[in-house]
């Protein structure tokens, strides 16, 4: 098991994580299997329609299942996610992604992730992660 606080696990991964900074992700909180980050949509992140391109919001969701699952000490990747789009995201929305664990295996685990603007629900995303031996150092 790794000896860093989760964090300092998340810091590390900010640091070597260009899309996330891109983004403009700034983590909120972050403790065993849980995290919370926040970012603003920009001007080029819309799509044709004037609406945030879903893969912004996808991003950002990916972004907190990451930090969530690996906060607990151990690599872990995602083998499988999906998201719903709930409501239309535009340039200047506040966003934040809060990632919650629903379940925690040896090799595998869920999570949940809630996507919000002014505490109102603009896209939900699930994913799965594979969870190696390799250990935060």
């Amino acid at each position: 098991m790794s000896s860093l606080s989760p964090q300092e696990i998340v810091q590390k991964m900010m640091d070597h994580d260009a899309f996330s900074q891109w983004l403009g992700v700034h983590v909120l909180s972050v403790s065993a299997g849980e995290c919370s980050i926040e970012m603003t949509v920009r001007e080029e992140m819309v799509n044709g329609f004037r609406v945030a391109h879903g893969g912004i919001t996808y991003s950002l969701a990916d972004s907190a299942l990451a930090f969530a699952s690996n906060s607990r000490g151990r690599h872990a990747l995602s083998i499988e996610t999906a998201v719903s789009h709930t409501s239309p995201v535009s340039p200047g929305d506040h966003l934040v992604a809060t990632a919650r664990e629903l379940q925690c295996g040896q090799r595998l685990a869920r999570y949940e992730v809630t996507v919000q603007r002014n505490q109102k629900t603009v896209a939900l995303f699930k994913g799965t992660v594979f969870k190696n031996d390799t250990p935060w150092t």
